[in-house]
């Protein structure tokens, strides 16, 4: 009867909390106050119906957004990883962000404790959404996604918080030096060179090259 019991608590409490290393595609119905969040937005390539697209013009294979997803999980954080409709307007998009982070801050959550991420396209809502976050600094990190946020028409956008910067050595996105030039403001800006020879397509796949250091600054970052 007790461990009847006991298992019924046990159930009942799982029900109505969500669990640090779980995949969302939306925020937790209920919101730790003490718990890590991080927001990964995926390339432009994902967005529709095929959470597997295939690149056929530049031979970069198929994004793998559930692998990506089951990679970058960890039990000291929720992931949250939404699905983009297709042609998702980046700016709307970082809207929707800004206010899911708000929400999060405004149930007790440590700005600290909020990461948001995200490749290609992706890199360019995270910026944008990093530029909205100002007031907040949370933490920031850009996937071989500094082309666009630096162009001359959108001179205006910083990103905030401390800062993680990941690019592919061939690949033409490049450095985000000038990302880190323009954005005065930043807690600090980290910068990482992976070396696979794949170009863009390293962020198609979880590879360690990129994870590995990701998972490690999100986790050390404070």
């Amino acid at each position: 009867m007790i461990r009847l019991i006991t298992s019924a608590i046990l159930a009942l409490f799982i029900s109505n909390h969500s669990i640090a290393g779980q995949v969302h595609a939306d925020l937790p119905a209920n919101i730790d106050r003490n718990a890590k969040y991080v927001f990964y937005s995926h390339g432009y390539i994902v967005e529709g119906d095929n959470p597997k697209p295939v690149d056929t013009r530049f031979g970069w294979g198929m994004y793998d957004f559930p692998a990506i997803k089951q990679a970058l999980a960890d039990s000291n954080y929720h992931l949250i990883a939404q699905h983009r409709a297709k042609d998702t307007d980046p700016f709307e998009y970082a809207y929707t962000l800004n206010t899911q982070v708000r929400t999060l801050v405004e149930q007790g959550v440590k700005p600290t404790n909020i990461t948001i991420m995200g490749f290609s396209r992706g890199a360019f809502i995270t910026g944008l959404t990093s530029d909205k976050l100002s007031d907040l600094g949370v933490n920031t990190i850009i996937l071989a996604g500094c082309g666009r946020l630096v162009w001359k028409k959108h001179t205006d956008v910083k990103v905030y918080g401390h800062v993680l910067s990941v690019y592919e050595k061939t690949d033409k996105s490049g450095s985000c030096a000038k990302l880190a030039k323009k954005s005065t403001e930043t807690q600090s800006f980290r910068e990482i060179a992976i070396h696979t020879g794949l170009s863009h397509g390293a962020f198609y796949r979880p590879l360690a090259a990129w994870v590995d250091p990701v998972k490690a600054w999100i986790n050390a970052v404070k």
